[in-house]
């Protein structure tokens, strides 16, 4: 991860949840974070590669470093991370729960069996390997990991949310994401409780037995560019529609109060669509990396001027906010209804291609970055096909 993109990363992920902890309240960003279309959906408003496994590290990374320094003012704590960081988290979690009054071996506990039933009981060929908890000060929490399957290269990412799990052995996840590879063996599966139920019986048998009995019975896009499929182009169109409807300069004055150009205005649209839109909106992430571009330039290079600006603006809006202005921060509000109003009445004229083109064109007036200006390209892990 270039540093150029992590520092940005960082600003911006902050001011995104500080946008939705000051609208709506922790755990709805906990419920954000545990949809796993809403995650993909942020990694790639926030730059990274739409389709990449590498977003779940990132964006993570980010949020731990923006959120953690403040998490006394704004009550949210994100907890591990990748590798080493992730045998951390038991510490981590106790150190929370002392601040804030929370039981801390309970929170342990809770950690550990997530990333047990993610590991072990579901038999997907994935082994856990990033093991993120976010927990709020009032004791909810959310849990992101990713697992890596060797003998293919792909990565899948579990989700969790403390408000819909009732039972962490039956249905506890809100999401898992990644490629289709057959039928595996889930032992959290809602059908899965005779299965669990024979489990427990074996486990209560004299080892033996149940060797002998063992003994008897031995006698899944990897495309890396952003596709037209891979695009709601009809929702696209609405955001496109924003930035080049020519009478629309002087409505984004008045919506934001800032005079934006309309490159900019349309990144604070997919912006505004992450931080208010409903789950429905996310179904096609890709569409998200329309805002700031890619480091690996599809759909096209990030375009750094654009993106200064739009974390200027969120940032002057949240500022602004805290000292009791809060037109700047209604703004983007109004902002996502009105482009979901003429999603619902405009169909885009413009192409998918013909995006990418003007996109690519104007790359250099905005200072367009990719990862390949930097060094070499590197191999990335597939999260979706």
């Amino acid at each position: 991860m270039p540093a150029w993109l992590a520092e940005r990363m960082t600003r911006l992920g902050t001011a995104i949840s500080e946008a939705i902890l000051y609208h709506y309240s922790p755990a709805e960003l906990l419920s954000r974070l545990s949809d796993p279309f809403w995650f993909q959906a942020l990694g790639s408003v926030m730059g990274m590669d739409w389709h990449s496994s590498g977003i779940t590290t990132s964006v993570l990374g980010a949020l731990k470093r923006g959120l953690n320094p403040r998490a006394h003012e704004l009550g949210i704590h994100i907890c591990g991370g990748r590798g080493r960081h992730s045998r951390n988290t038991p510490d981590e979690l106790r150190a929370v729960a002392e601040t804030r009054g929370l039981d801390g071996e309970a929170l342990v506990r809770t950690s550990r069996l997530t990333a047990r039933v993610d590991n072990n009981a579901i038999a997907d060929g994935f082994q856990i390997y990033l093991h993120t908890f976010i927990v709020s000060a009032a004791g909810d929490w959310a849990v992101v990991q990713q697992g890596l399957n060797d003998s293919t290269g792909l990565a899948r990412r579990y989700h969790w949310h403390s408000a819909a799990v009732r039972d962490f052995t039956s249905e506890p996840h809100t999401g898992i994401v990644g490629k289709h590879e057959g039928v595996i063996m889930n032992l959290v599966d809602s059908h899965a409780r005779p299965a669990q139920e024979a489990l427990l019986n074996i486990a209560q048998q004299n080892p033996e037995r149940t060797l002998a009995d063992a003994r008897r019975i031995c006698a899944m896009p990897r495309h890396h560019d952003v596709r037209a499929e891979n695009v709601d182009l009809k929702r696209l169109g609405a955001v496109l529609a924003v930035a080049w409807e020519r009478d629309l300069r002087d409505f984004a004055s008045l919506l934001l109060l800032e005079n934006l150009g309309p490159r900019t205005l349309q990144s604070l649209a997919l912006v505004a669509e992450v931080v208010h839109g409903t789950p429905t909106r996310f179904s096609d992430p890709a569409r998200f990396s329309f805002a700031h571009g890619g480091k690996d330039g599809h759909p096209f290079p990030v375009p750094l001027k654009t993106y200064d600006e739009s974390l200027s603006v969120l940032r002057r809006s949240l500022d602004a906010a805290k000292l009791g202005d809060s037109d700047k921060m209604d703004g983007m509000k109004r902002l996502d209804r009105f482009v979901r109003g003429i999603e619902e009445r405009c169909e885009p004229e413009a192409s998918f291609d013909a995006v990418i083109a003007h996109e690519h064109a104007i790359s250099p007036s905005l200072d367009g970055r990719t990862v390949f200006d930097n060094k070499p390209p590197k191999r990335q892990l597939a999260l979706f096909d």
